[in-house]
């Protein structure tokens, strides 16, 4: 359901945010006074609902905010852990993680669930111990994962949402949220380039469940029958994806009743761009075998090396096939906002459906997934169940905007607030900045470990800020062509990746992959990192493995 026109876009001028200032002292016992007057509409109430009630009157373990009772503590709350999970743990100076092995951990955090209440200074100390032994996922050295930042203003998005509490199925229960989901997926198809915004989406618990979508959007599509009389009967079903794919198609192809068998993988090249040859073999392959071929799965920046599949290519074999063509663009939609990076993703406009995590490149708070489609009515008429509990459609108000049985889930988080209000805060030409500095540091770390010695890349020049290599110790340095010598190199990120999980200096994965030897995937996403970062990533490679 597309958004009404007369509901506020983002194209529109941002207001001026005004940051009150020292709202809040740890020190101080008084009332933080934050704007009384909304501006809200006052109505009268019964006496016995206007007075005051006093602490007494209310139950200790009742789940309701009194603040006679609870503001010192929320306060306290609020400032230790601004002081210590967002900027403690984001100085340069504090570790990454403080690891400990599991035995231990038990030992240092209580996590035992207690017969009575704790006290609050309980309370306090395991929120520090919380943070203390976690990894701080926003810390500039923390380039492990294809998620990193504390963005300030997804942060305040996401407490907001948490404090209102919202599930987001119907307009009656959710009206700012409901209409908010509908602004920001419209202009989030309009980046990707499907006319005029058209088509629908939802924000889904991640990008394994937003390719779910895709892949029963697209059976649906195929087969509309599907939904009320299953799959016993008809023809064996088949999609492709590429063999770099993310594990996520063959897992909910299974999980659909499809089989993973059912998913034929697609070669890819030296970059790890999908063999568009080799697709349209194994589409005749499946019509040779009597299957029904249904789908194929694009991805645009894979988990590892950062390859955007050739998505017109793609697109002209799904369209001489009639396949749904869906891209996975969960790491590399990102990069739409950028005029200058956009390019990658050339063809995605051609596509039926397209995953696209805010979470990911453009470091919007976890999580904050997507799933778009060109498709007006596919996504409602795929998975509506019209429980009359809840989408009567006899209420007082337009149900269109009760879009909560297009998903497959009821209750569900309101993930579009933080990400919307970042979008507020920064606008798209701050987004598009964002973008382009990722791809800048990438640029310059790849340009620093091509010119050091023991360092090698995976691929000569990455297309996204994934960039995969192999630091090669003194002790193998001139043996490549020895026949141990890439048993010896897969140990190496290993060891490494080990020593700085210890000492905390810093975190960067490492896996293998095809038929390469364990390399390293450092990635950039945080556009608070600086070259002086990126030379300490390098410095501190070369310390932690010269010996090995």
């Amino acid at each position: 359901m597309p958004a009404s026109a007369n509901v506020l876009t983002l194209s529109q001028n941002l207001e001026n945010i005004n940051v009150k200032q020292d709202i809040y002292s740890a020190s101080s016992s008084e009332d933080v006074s934050v704007d009384e007057d909304f501006n809200t509409t006052t109505f009268s109430m019964s006496n016995r609902h206007s007075e005051k009630k006093s602490k007494s009157d209310v139950p200790w373990f009742a789940s309701l905010p009194n603040k006679q009772q609870h503001s010192q503590f929320l306060k306290e709350a609020i400032h230790l852990m601004l002081e210590k999970a967002v900027f403690q743990a984001t100085d340069r100076s504090s570790r990454v993680v403080e690891w400990k092995e599991p035995e231990e951990l038990l030992q240092l955090v209580d996590m035992k669930l207690p017969e009575n209440p704790e006290s609050h200074d309980k309370l306090f100390q395991l929120m520090k111990d919380v943070i203390q032994y976690s990894v701080k996922t926003g810390h500039p050295f923390f380039v492990n994962q294809l998620f990193s930042s504390v963005d300030p203003y997804g942060l305040v998005g996401q407490w907001l949402g948490d404090a209102l509490n919202p599930s987001v199925y119907t307009y009656e229960v959710s009206p700012v949220f409901t209409l908010m989901e509908e602004v920001v997926l419209k202009e989030m198809r309009q980046i990707v380039g499907f006319p005029d915004g058209c088509g629908d989406g939802i924000f889904c618990p991640g990008g394994s469940i937003a390719n779910g979508y895709a892949i029963s959007c697209a059976r649906y599509h195929f087969m509309p029958d599907i939904k009320n009389k299953g799959l016993h009967g008809l023809p064996r079903l088949v999609l492709f994806t590429s063999k770099d794919a993310h594990y996520s198609i063959k897992k909910l192809a299974s999980f659909l009743g499809i089989g993973s068998d059912n998913v034929y993988l697609i070669k890819t090249d030296s970059r790890g761009k999908m063999d568009t040859h080799h697709l349209e073999q194994e589409i005749l392959r499946s019509l040779e075998e009597g299957a029904a071929p249904f789908m194929v799965s694009a991805t645009a920046g894979t988990t590892v090396l950062g390859a955007f599949d050739p998505l017109c290519q793609i697109a002209d074999l799904c369209s001489k096939y009639k396949l749904w063509m869906h891209v996975d663009a969960a790491w590399g939609g990102g990069a739409l906002v950028s005029k200058k990076h956009r390019t990658l993703l050339e063809g995605i406009e051609r596509a039926d459906s397209v995953t696209w995590n805010p979470h990911k490149l453009l470091t919007a708070p976890q999580q904050c997934s997507t799933f778009l489609t060109r498709h007006e009515d596919v996504l409602s008429s795929c998975h509506s169940a019209s429980a009359q509990y809840l989408f009567q459609k006899d209420k007082f108000y337009d149900t269109q905007y009760d879009t909560g049985d297009k998903h497959i889930q009821c209750g569900r988080r309101a993930d579009v607030l933080k990400f919307w209000f970042m979008w507020k805060a920064k606008g798209t030409r701050g987004l598009e900045e964002h973008i382009d500095t990722v791809f800048e540091n990438a640029a310059y770390f790849t340009e620093q470990i091509k010119k050091r010695a023991g360092f090698r890349m995976v691929l000569r020049e990455p297309e996204c800020t994934n960039v995969c290599f192999w630091y090669i110790p003194p002790s193998l340095r001139g043996q490549e062509d020895q026949p141990d010598f890439n048993e010896r190199l897969h140990k190496v990120a290993p060891k490494i990746k080990e020593r700085m999980i210890k000492e905390g200096s810093m975190m960067v994965t490492y896996q293998p992959l095809n038929e390469h030897p364990n390399f390293f995937r450092l990635v950039l996403q945080n556009s608070g990192v600086e070259k002086t970062d990126m030379d300490y990533f390098v410095k501190e490679i070369e310390r932690l493995g010269s010996d090995l």
